[in-house]
């Protein structure tokens, strides 16, 4: 997977060419983002760290009263530590896709060998993330378990999928963006790219929609909305005039979803852009 990507992305990144300047990632670029992760970091071990003395409130005139007492404040403190589980799992899985990325840029960015690559390892090292991974369902178009989602997190993402069914294809665009950035790590993150994929296309902006894609892609390779993902990137590739590299992300949906309905549009697609 971590090659395919290196493919799509360099292919992205010379498409690029026509763009201005202010498009060009330059290495101070990649150092700051490498800065903010660590801020990140910083502010994760923070939460490890007590702000005072425990004071629960167990008072009661009874035994059965401080009883009450007690449940009530143990599922207190069990919700938190669901919440605070579910905030350290989002920031490990979005920092290690940040990393991945930022591997990506500087290997292309030195003139390296994309292609020699291997998987990004955990933030942190490995996690029971990785280990409870669901499997991919056997229809990919049914709704998956979404786990714990933020407060706002569905209405944001329900409003902005609602903009693109109305045609709405900037306002789309823009709020599948924002929801990029307000909820890092998100579950709802690869059917979110994957839309706003869709949206850049309807705005003419091939090259954006490319990058949604391959996000949607490497966000979860294995998931519900991988197959469409890989074929919509070599789609777009194949509109960048990227015929080499779309043939060869194309033919890999029918390699790792044969059963898919986007293998067989694969194999459409790769029948019209003259794949060998």
């Amino acid at each position: 997977m971590m090659r395919i990507a290196g493919w799509v992305l360099a292919a992205v990144v010379a498409t690029a060419g026509v763009a201005s300047a202010q498009d060009q990632q330059t290495l101070a670029d990649i150092r700051q983002e490498l800065t903010v992760l660590h801020v990140e970091v910083q502010r994760l071990k923070r939460e490890f760290s007590t702000t005072g003395s425990p004071a629960p409130n167990l008072a009661g005139s009874s035994v059965l009263e401080r009883v009450d007492a007690i449940e009530a404040e143990l599922q207190r403190l069990t919700r938190q530590t669901e919440q605070l589980n579910q905030r350290v799992q989002n920031i490990v899985t979005d920092g290690t896709n940040r990393i991945g990325d930022l591997e990506f840029r500087l290997v292309e960015l030195e003139g390296g060998d994309l292609s020699t690559l291997g998987e990004t390892s955990t933030l942190g090292g490995e996690t029971e993330i990785t280990a409870a991974a669901p499997a991919t369902p056997a229809n990919p178009t049914a709704p998956t378990d979404q786990g714990e989602l933020a407060v706002g997190e569905r209405a944001d993402f329900d409003a902005a999928s609602q903009a693109l069914a109305d045609g709405n294809y900037q306002a789309a665009a823009d709020q599948f963006a924002t929801f990029e950035t307000s909820y890092p790590g998100s579950p709802l993150a690869p059917e979110a790219n994957l839309k706003r994929g869709r949206a850049l296309v309807g705005i003419g902006d091939t090259r954006e929609a490319a990058r949604a894609f391959l996000a949607s892609f490497t966000g979860d390779s294995e998931g519900a909305f991988a197959p469409e993902a890989l074929f919509e990137l070599g789609s777009a590739l194949g509109r960048l005039g990227q015929t080499d590299q779309a043939c060869i992300t194309l033919g890999e949906v029918g390699v790792r979803f044969p059963s898919s309905t986007s293998a067989t549009n694969a194999t459409q697609e790769m029948a019209s852009l003259g794949c060998s």
